[in-house]
């Protein structure tokens, strides 16, 4: 056999054929490789998981149409449709698979998509995997997902933070999101998804809570894909990578980088002047803040799975006479119209019913071919919000403390209290210009209990509400406060737009109010007296024991001198 040496044209040739080859594998495997390269045995893996975590939201067939899906808000993803939020690819894309496997790790804050960082690699990945099959797009080649360039952050100075303050504002960042980023922009309130369901605005200045992640690279990413089936577009094409960063560094600015910092204590400072509650907030300077998280009333009929608020934060001061709380806490939109109240009935079929404003008839099958559409153009003309018909019931916030100071552990019914443990019940329809006081025995059993001692005054400015109540520390009805004590305490908040009202809200569990002695004694003399003692005790035995061990083996060193002695005698 004669072996013929291989020149440079043929080693070229070669060479681009290995290339062309490359390419064309990696075109089409990325495309298969969310469902034609999957084995059996990872398919049938992907649909055991699927049934057991995510159908009861999701659906068996992917639609988003689970049985839980009438309570959830934001509704669970119809994956039939192929869109997805949090991807790396450009908008209207399909996700990668990375992507799926990093948001069922992660999941999606404050929504019903838990994360699950349970699940193994290969379980995660078998999952993403029999997600991909609701949707015949991931099966065609040409919509193989290709993520977007997400260069490495650069650092963030304050001349990024001021242009990107600008560019929020010029981009339309503020339409929705408000000017402070609480999700208070003037067309908040009208935004749905691409099924015409409602959607909230992020509310920019409570990181944790943000959908896909809060790191710098996550802000950056959103801003680069949007969020497909939302109105949030991709700034992909109309700003530069430089100018996403700067609104990056400006959004990471309004909520300073931290996280919630809840806690289960408030502490109420004392004042030396008499609390004036037409100073408002400016009484609470010295009191520490403290914040709980907010979750949906679901024990009782009339449920909120998922009320609007996130969290409130408190602070509490008193002086001589009286104990004032002021609660705040953000809202889309100030109800300071209609009515409201602690025992107003919500009819049973209003529990599945959505807010108002959507769902909305669109005309458009959600089962028919997937169409993309167009792109929101950041920079267009920017068009008058829709007007938003004001709701029947008016935005609403309570405090709930023991009617009478707990004698032990155990405390009243978190629910507006029970019969043998009744709460004092601070409640503002926050379209009044003042507090009322109930007397609560269960949700089903409260009274007014209005002894005119409760005073209060509300305001509301850039999506946040603050309330201040004001009351006796010493009242004829409710429990007194004193110096030194601990009392339980719990909140209320009613979102008028989201037509709670009654049993139809958000609350938090029991927490514990410290009243915090005027003079707080120092702990340095204790601990300067107790380690004091300590040291003379062990001083003590030491001397002891040095006495005992000496008389000893002088008894010893005695007794073998006579022993010597009567020896050598």
């Amino acid at each position: 056999m004669i072996s013929r040496p291989i020149g440079p044209r043929w080693s070229l040739a070669a060479g681009l054929a290995v290339l062309i080859a490359a390419v064309c594998l990696a075109l089409t495997g990325s495309a298969r490789v969310t469902a034609q390269n999957v084995t059996e045995a990872q398919r049938e893996s992907g649909r055991t998981l699927y049934l057991k975590y995510c159908a009861q939201c999701h659906g068996e067939k992917g639609d988003g149409e689970g049985y839980a899906t009438p309570h959830l808000r934001p509704r669970p993803r119809d994956f039939t449709q192929g869109k997805f939020k949090v991807r790396t690819t450009p908008s209207g894309a399909l996700p990668t698979h990375q992507d799926l496997v990093d948001i069922i790790r992660r999941g999606m804050p404050y929504t019903s998509m838990p994360a699950w960082p349970n699940l193994s690699g290969q379980e995660a990945s078998d999952l993403a995997h029999f997600i991909t099959t609701f949707s015949a797009d991931f099966s065609k080649g040409e919509n193989a997902p290709q993520p977007v360039p997400l260069p490495s952050a650069p650092n963030a100075t304050r001349e990024s933070i001021e242009l990107g303050k600008k560019l929020y504002v010029e981009s339309g960042c503020v339409r929705c999101h408000g000017t402070l980023g609480r999700g208070d922009g003037p067309s908040a309130p009208t935004l749905v998804d691409d099924w015409g369901h409602p959607i909230r605005a992020a509310n920019l200045s409570q990181n944790w809570t943000f959908r896909g992640g809060s790191s710098r690279e996550d802000i950056f990413r959103t801003m680069s894909t949007g969020f497909n089936g939302t109105p949030m577009p991709s700034f992909l094409e109309a700003l530069t990578p430089e100018q996403r960063w700067a609104i990056t560094d400006f959004i990471v600015s309004l909520s300073g980088g931290k996280g919630p910092g809840y806690t289960n204590l408030v502490v109420a400072r004392h004042v030396q002047d008499p609390i004036d509650l037409k100073r408002g907030a400016a009484s609470f300077e010295s009191a520490p803040v403290a914040r709980f998280p907010i979750i949906g009333q679901i024990m009782e009929p009339g449920r909120a799975f998922h009320p609007p608020a996130t969290s409130v934060t408190v602070q509490a001061i008193y002086d001589a006479e009286s104990i004032a709380l002021l609660v705040r806490w953000h809202d889309m939109s100030a109800q300071k119209t209609g009515k409201n109240g602690p025992s107003l009935p919500v009819p049973p079929e209003e529990e599945e019913e959505s807010a108002p404003g959507a769902p909305q008839e669109t005309g458009q099958s959600p089962f028919g071919e997937a169409e993309l559409p167009p792109a929101a153009d950041p920079f267009a003309e920017e068009e008058a919000a829709p007007a938003v018909q004001p709701s029947e019931f008016s935005d609403a916030v309570a405090i709930q403390i023991p009617s009478q100071v707990p004698a032990g552990a155990r405390k009243p019914y978190f629910i507006f209290g029970d019969a043998q443990n009744p709460v004092d019940l601070w409640f503002f329809d926050l379209a009044r210009p003042d507090p009322l006081q109930f007397t609560g025995r269960g949700s089903a059993d409260i009274a007014p209990d209005d002894t005119g001692e409760l005073t209060g005054v509300a305001s509301y400015d850039q999506g946040e509400w603050s309330v201040i109540f004001k009351r006796p520390l010493r009242a004829g009805s409710g429990a007194s406060f004193s110096p030194g004590q601990f009392l339980p305490v719990a909140f209320s908040v009613w979102d008028g737009l989201s037509r709670e009202r009654g049993n139809r809200r958000g609350l938090t569990a029991w927490y514990s109010l410290y009243v915090e002695p005027e003079v707080v004694p120092s702990a340095v003399g204790p601990m300067v007296k107790t380690a004091s003692l300590i040291l003379a005790i062990e001083l003590a035995v030491i001397g002891w024991v040095r006495r005992r061990y000496g008389s000893r083996a002088g008894e010893e060193s005695g007794g073998r001198r006579r022993q010597q002695a009567a020896t050598s005698a």
